[in-house]
C-alpha cells in the first residue's frame, strides 16, 4: 500500500477515486428513485462523441465531453416533455447516435484513431493527469452541491412530479437540472470507471443501500460510502493486479451488492415479524372498540 502511494499517478487516480465515489451515487440515488437506472448508459455513450470533438477540435475531451453530453441529456429530457417518443426511445438515440458519432469524429480527427477512446471507455488510472485531477475535483464539487442541496426539491420531483408541481417547485427546470448533473457526473468518472461503466457505478452502490435502509437521506448516506469503498478498493486491486479499474470497481460494487443483501434479508424479515405481531396485538382492542 504504501509503495503505491509514492507514485504520483496512483495519488492522483486515488483522489479521482474518491471525489468519482462520492458524486456518483449522489446523483444516482435520484436515478434509481425515477427508475431511470440506464441513464448514466445513454449519457456515456453521447459523452463519447465529446471525446472525440476534443480530439478533432483538438482541445480538453473532458470539457467538450461535458458540453456534449450535457446537451445530450437536456434533449432527452425535453424530448420526454413535448415530443411523443418516448423516454425508452429517446434513451436509445443516445446509445447509438452517441457511439456512432464518437466513432466518426475520432477518426476525422487528425491524430485520432479508435484506440485513442479506449482509455475513455474503461477508464485507466495511468492516465489520469493533474489536469484531469483538478477538473475531477471543480466538477465534483459542484455535483454534490445541487445533490446534496437540493436534495428535498430533487427528492419531490422525483418521487411525484404532480405533486411537486402542485406545491409550486420548478419541476422542468429541476429535471434538466438533475439531467446536466448527470452528465457531469459521468464525464468526471470516465478516466478511471470507463465511460461503459460509469452508470454501474451510480446506481449499484444506491442498489445495495437500499437493501440495508429505509429513508431517502440514510440511503443517500450510506451509497456515498459505499460508492467511496468500491472506488477506492478497485483503483488500489487495479494497480496490484494489473487489471482495468473500472472493471474492478465494477465487480466489487456488484460483490458488496450481494453481500448486503445476504445480511439484510434476515434482518428484514425479523422486522417484518416484529411489525406482524404489534398489529396482531393491537387487533383485539380494535375490534372490542365501541362503534359509534
Amino acid at each position: 500500500m504504501t509503495e503505491m502511494l509514492q507514485y504520483e499517478f496512483m495519488q492522483r487516480a486515488l483522489i479521482a477515486a474518491l471525489m468519482i465515489g462520492v458524486a456518483a451515487p449522489a446523483v444516482g440515488v435520484y436515478l434509481v428513485q425515477r427508475r431511470q437506472a440506464i441513464m448514466g448508459d445513454g449519457i456515456g455513450h453521447i459523452a463519447l462523441t465529446g471525446v472525440a470533438l476534443g480530439f478533432l477540435l483538438n482541445t480538453s475531451p473532458v470539457w467538450t465531453a461535458v458540453l456534449v453530453s450535457s446537451a445530450g441529456a437536456m434533449g432527452m429530457e425535453l424530448i420526454r416533455w413535448y415530443g411523443k417518443t418516448r423516454g425508452d426511445l429517446a434513451l436509445a438515440l443516445l446509445f447509438y447516435g452517441g457511439m456512432a458519432g464518437g466513432v466518426m469524429l475520432i477518426n476525422l480527427a487528425p491524430n485520432g484513431s479508435n484506440a485513442n477512446l479506449v482509455t475513455y471507455l474503461f477508464g485507466s488510472i495511468t492516465t489520469v493527469s493533474e489536469e484531469d485531477v483538478t477538473t475531477i475535483v471543480g466538477l465534483s464539487v459542484c455535483v454534490l452541491a445541487v445533490s446534496i442541496g437540493l436534495r428535498r426539491q430533487l427528492f419531490a420531483v422525483c418521487q411525484d412530479e404532480e405533486f411537486a408541481r402542485v406545491t409550486g417547485l420548478p419541476v422542468r427546470a429541476l429535471n434538466l437540472l438533475l439531467a446536466v448533473t448527470a452528465a457531469v457526473t459521468v464525464t468526471v468518472s470516465m478516466r478511471v470507471v470507463g465511460l461503459l461503466l460509469v452508470s454501474a457505478l451510480m446506481v449499484i452502490p444506491v442498489a445495495a443501500a437500499q437493501q440495508a435502509t429505509r429513508g431517502f437521506a440514510t440511503t443517500l448516506g450510506l451509497s456515498v460510502v459505499f460508492g467511496v469503498v468500491v472506488t477506492l478498493s478497485g483503483t488500489t486491486l487495479s494497480y496490484e493486479a494489473d487489471v482495468p479499474p473500472g472493471a474492478s470497481i465494477v465487480l466489487l460494487a456488484i460483490g458488496l451488492f450481494v453481500v448486503v443483501t445476504v445480511l439484510a434479508t434476515p434482518l428484514a424479515r425479523s422486522r417484518a415479524r416484529r411489525a406482524a405481531a404489534g398489529a396482531g396485538e393491537g387487533a383485539p382492542e380494535r375490534e372490542g372498540a365501541p362503534v359509534a
